[in-house]
């Protein structure tokens, strides 16, 4: 039996990015060949040291994830860059490279999309046959996912009620597409946008985005996975899709591991911006779980559409979305009648500034100050949208993921 973690004792952490040619930065589908070349088998799979390698949906992402639960952060801000360096040496040959970002600026999914052939090829076929994977949606989306443990129940419901809590706000720090088809999409988080209708022909599967109140495993199998599975057997009549792996809410329960996994986060342009990132909302689920702003009972009470509205917005405008609701603003200490997200987050990181590591700090203060990777992507272009113009910004993160530094 796997050993099971208390809350926060451990964190998983999974970047994903797209492989890209080094001249054009068009996609390279060829994570099969990297990870071949990595390991010397075609498992799919490949550790190296505390971080591992392994494929997606498509074949032109490539995960790297910390190979067994991290007891601390430390020590990862050198893992994940060290890794990224080896992974670019190994695509020299093909004349590729790894780049940032929640969605690249210009795939034609339609005529680009190659989803992965082995080991869970039936998987993803059959995934492919419900809903078409060849969309922004499924095959043109990098994500960060934090994965945190519970241990029982009791865990389970506080670490369920503080998630929810936090979701709407993570586009306001976190959005890095602003850009599909070659143009702006309208969106700052366009990867979130497409996500939460990728699955509309079922929508069980996603919900709102934001999971329901449900704070116990029996109430949450069925509350969510019993209609999840219901929905789903008209087009799965073999029971190959599973439930854990159908859920796709912005933070799903992995009772078969004892843990939450929270995916809203776009990928960002190094793994110390993420790893910031990541830092900064485990401070703020610690506090909410020790209902430092709101008794544990006044956060089971909110509602997903309530959430879900604050969630859309903050997809749509990121920092410079409008929160006009007072009742979720007095949840954070913040007495008004609206305020933008970008204020709640510089209010937020005022408190939380002195429980997270200088480094993240400085990291969290440039966001802040700068803005999201999405409005410095925007900033850099200055108006040029020619492909000529992306191309010179996007090797700049490029460059940036190398270096593990910062952009714009």
């Amino acid at each position: 039996m796997k050993q099971r973690f208390s809350l926060f004792d451990v964190t998983g952490v999974e970047l994903e990015y797209m492989i890209v040619d080094k001249d054009t930065l068009d996609i390279m589908p060829i994570s099969e060949s990297l990870l071949h070349d990595a390991s010397g088998d075609n498992s799919g799979y490949f550790e190296n040291g505390r971080v591992a390698w392994s494929n997606e949906l498509v074949t032109h992402v490539i995960e790297l994830k910390t190979a067994f639960p991290a007891v601390s952060l430390g020590g990862l801000d050198n893992d994940f860059p060290d890794n990224i360096k080896r992974v670019n040496q190994l695509l020299e040959k093909y004349n590729g490279k790894l780049m940032p970002g929640g969605a690249h600026p210009w795939m034609n999914p339609k005529h680009e999309t190659r989803l992965w052939e082995s080991g869970k090829s039936n998987v993803y076929s059959l995934y492919n046959s419900i809903f078409d994977c060849m969309r922004h949606g499924w095959s043109n989306l990098q994500s960060t996912h934090i994965n945190l443990p519970v241990a029982d129940d009791e865990e389970f419901g506080r670490l369920h009620a503080a998630i929810r809590l936090i979701l709407p706000l993570l586009p306001a720090i976190a959005a890095s597409s602003p850009l599909l088809n070659g143009e702006l999409s309208g969106f700052m988080d366009s990867r979130l946008e497409c996500y939460r209708n990728n699955q509309s022909r079922i929508p069980s599967i996603v919900g709102s985005v934001i999971p329901e109140a449900v704070f116990s495993e029996a109430d949450y199998y069925s509350g969510i996975y019993k209609r999840i599975l219901s929905d789903i057997k008209p087009f799965d009549k073999d029971g190959v899709l599973k439930h854990h792996f159908l859920n796709s809410r912005g933070a799903i329960a992995r009772f078969d591991r004892g843990a939450i996994e929270i995916r809203l986060l776009d990928i960002q342009e190094c793994p110390s911006a993420d790893l910031a990132i990541i830092e900064l909302i485990i401070s703020l689920l610690k506090r909410l779980i020790d209902e430092e702003f709101i008794s544990y009972s006044e956060q089971k009470k909110w509602h997903e559409s309530d959430l879900s509205c604050i969630l859309l917005n903050c997809i749509n405008d990121a920092e410079n979305a409008l929160i006009e609701s007072p009742k979720y603003l007095s949840v954070w200490g913040i007495e008004e009648s609206l305020a933008s997200s970008s204020a709640v987050w510089k209010h937020l990181f005022d408190i939380l500034k002195d429980d997270i590591s200088e480094p993240s700090a400085a990291v969290i203060k440039h966001i802040i100050d700068k803005g999201t990777l999405s409005t410095r992507i925007i900033r850099a272009l200055n108006g040029d949208y020619s492909r000529i113009n992306m191309q010179k910004v996007y090797n700049k993160l490029c460059t940036a993921l190398e270096s593990n530094q910062l952009f714009g």
